[in-house]
């Protein structure tokens, strides 16, 4: 499932630190800061959604992820393939590395890491 951006924003801010707090997530939002409700209201979603869950520590929670950025940015990168290039890996590796600007060094970087892989299998 492909969270909308707030909610991958929120993600991402958990990500990063692990374990927090509604004051430590709400730091991390660059100015203007949303308000303390629209950030529950997100972390209730990302609850209900099982992306997150919580410690009851006094009257706070602390919330932590549930779902490794790993495994959700993978997940994404497959939905991306899937409706951009007909579920082929292989197109979408022909489009990224014609499209995008690598340089030499970069590209014979790319090929060490597919050939490692490879060897691997």
């Amino acid at each position: 499932m492909i969270l909308p951006k707030s909610e991958e924003q929120l993600m991402k801010f958990l990500w990063k630190l692990e374990k927090a707090f509604m004051k430590d997530l709400l730091n991390e939002f660059p100015e203007p800061k949303p308000a303390s409700t629209t950030v529950s209201t997100l972390l209730k979603r990302l609850h209900v959604k099982k992306y997150l869950g919580f410690n009851t520590i006094g009257k706070s929670r602390e919330y932590y992820p549930l779902i490794a950025k790993d495994d959700y940015f993978s997940s994404r990168l497959n939905n991306f393939i899937s409706d951009f290039f007909d579920d082929s890996s292989s197109q979408f590796v022909s489009f990224f590395t014609k499209k995008a600007k690598f340089s030499e060094i970069e590209l014979r970087e790319l090929k060490e890491m597919i050939d490692e892989e490879l060897k691997n299998k």
